[in-house]
């Protein structure tokens, strides 16, 4: 989409712009998630892992990754003709997440990918946006050989609020990434619909 010009007879439309964060344990898929969906060619920290990291990098489950995210992921996708997304990817590893206040300055939600073989990998980013109070989903990625478990035993695993919504997803497929995008920003209108009338009751 070439923004700024209009078709004959339109007026030109200027489309709201809205922050997303992509959350979630060390190889979970938030880089081929933000690069899926893109329709600009994303942005990319991504570093060789070396053998000075291999005491404070657990890659368990992980084996075959070599890169990792050292900064952010970035990549914009427009959903509609006046709605664009711009997407932050975070970086998956304690050492790096002095970056998340940075990131997460004015994001309107978030989605926490998360592994069924490593569950316990993205319960930092489930505490980092209730704590800051900060709309998410939780998109179950479906890896190749892992067990998929229903949406209420991921819930119960991850002891998640009952309006936490839950989708699972392939960081590969566009559009399976899309719809999870449309979620993420249909929950935090949601959240903000009920944030509002907790104010005025």
């Amino acid at each position: 989409m070439i923004f700024g010009r209009s078709e004959r007879g339109k007026p030109q439309v200027e489309p709201v712009t809205l922050k997303i964060l992509v959350a979630g344990g060390f190889g979970v898929g938030k880089t081929t998630l933000v690069g899926a969906v893109s329709e600009i060619r994303p942005l990319r920290t991504e570093e060789y892992l070396t053998e000075a990291g291999r005491p404070v990098d657990d890659i368990t489950g992980v084996e075959r990754k070599h890169t990792t995210t050292v900064a952010m992921d970035f990549g914009r996708i427009t959903l509609r003709e006046d709605l664009v997304l711009y997407l932050f990817g975070t970086p998956g590893q304690e050492r790096f997440w002095f970056m998340w206040d940075e990131l997460s300055e004015g994001a309107l939600g978030a989605v926490v990918l998360a592994d069924t073989r490593r569950l316990e990998d993205c319960f930092a980013a489930i505490d980092y946006f209730e704590r800051r109070s900060i709309p998410f989903l939780v998109g179950v990625n479906c890896f190749e050989g892992a067990v998929r478990y229903p949406e209420a035993d991921v819930r119960r695993a991850l002891d998640l609020d009952d309006d936490v919504p839950v989708l699972l997803c392939d960081a590969r497929d566009r559009l399976s990434v899309r719809d999870v995008l449309i979620g993420v920003v249909q929950h935090a209108m949601d959240f903000g619909t009920e944030r509002r009338e907790t104010v005025t009751t």
